[in-house]
């Protein structure tokens, strides 16, 4: 059974995923509803390139057999310009979508934009998360503040 911190979540499992449009990797506008008809591993993350993202999109990225034959794909949202996520994906060699959220307008739809503290420093910025989402659109897990190698595992956990 899945935790939810109800004091963070605005979502419950079975509840329809909101809809929206990001700019790609290639500059090209993507609607989370392009993939209905398949599951979606909807993960969110503070910057490409920098450790814990790398840990989390290479996880995902190594086991995308696996997410494939579960007729899933995955999608990670950031603030990241287009260009930073194409050369990521590049270094990377990541084999799914990855979107520019640079306004963190879809973040905060999803809840994922807030405060966060790094030695005592309050800011505000993502909140590592991830949805995995069903072929008609709805949310089957919902994981707030995960670490990236936890993430994998839950999400894994989920599909399969």
């Amino acid at each position: 059974m899945t935790l939810i911190r109800k004091e963070i979540c605005m979502f419950e499992i079975g509840d329809t995923a909101p809809d929206f449009e990001l700019l790609n990797s290639k500059e090209a506008a993507v609607k989370l509803s392009d993939f209905r008809g398949k599951r979606v591993i909807l993960f969110f993350y503070p910057k490409a390139g920098t450790s814990g993202c790398t840990t989390q999109a290479c996880g995902l990225r190594d086991n995308f057999p696996t997410i494939e034959a579960a007729n899933a794909t995955v999608v990670g949202v950031s603030p990241d310009m287009p260009a930073a996520l194409a050369k990521w994906i590049a270094k990377e060699s990541l084999p799914y979508t990855l979107l520019s959220d640079p306004d963190h307008e879809v973040a905060g739809a999803y809840g994922v934009w807030g405060e966060k503290s790094m030695y005592g420093r309050k800011y505000m910025g993502i909140i590592r998360s991830h949805f995995v989402i069903d072929a008609e659109g709805k949310f089957e897990d919902i994981q707030f503040k995960v670490s990236p190698k936890n993430s994998i595992a839950r999400a894994l956990s989920t599909i399969e």
